[in-house]
Order: C-alpha cells, then sequence, then structure tokens
C-alpha cells in the first residue's frame, strides 16, 4: 500500500488500547540519518474553545500503528503519548 502524506492527514487517529479518539495527523516525524518515518504528530485538543490555547501534542511512535485503513488509523499505545508543543519546547532549550 501507498500512501502520500496528505492522504495521511485526512484520517482519523484512534488508540485500541482505550478506545480514545485522538483526532487526525498533522505532522509526521522522521530519522534524518535513516530517513525511515519514526512516528506521527496529532495536535492537542482545544481548552475553552480555543481560547486558553490548546493541550499537548499526542506523538505517537510508528512501531505503535497497527492498521491504516481507508478512513482511520488504528494504534495501540498503553503507556503516556504526550509531549510539549513545539513552540513550548523551543523556549526551554
Amino acid at each position: 500500500m501507498e500512501c502520500r502524506v496528505t492522504q495521511m492527514r485526512c484520517k482519523e487517529v484512534i488508540n485500541v488500547n482505550d478506545g480514545m479518539r485522538l483526532g487526525f495527523i498533522y505532522d509526521i516525524e522522521f530519522s534524518t540519518d535513516t530517513g525511515r518515518v519514526t512516528g506521527i504528530v496529532i495536535p492537542g485538543r482545544s481548552k475553552a474553545f480555543g481560547l486558553l490555547g490548546r493541550e499537548d501534542d499526542y506523538i505517537i511512535p510508528w512501531e505503535s500503528i497497527k492498521r491504516i485503513g481507508d478512513d482511520i488509523i488504528i494504534v495501540d499505545v498503553k503507556g503516556s503519548y504526550r509531549r510539549e508543543r513545539a513552540s513550548r519546547r523551543e523556549r526551554v532549550d
């Protein structure tokens, strides 16, 4: 199966471990050393209709993806799968 990044952005990501609908893919992480995809990024949910910002992004390792279908991507993540947004991380570093 071949799939482009633009097609991946139209698929909803669902965690089968807890049944949570995480959202739609925003970005893809890859290793510059190997050129391989290492994970997918899903933006965090808005707080108070977007007035208070949003939660941290979901980062799902590529190994956690179990199935990529026509409409959804099934992942199996048991632990924490959040990290700080890039804007926060850049300020800290």
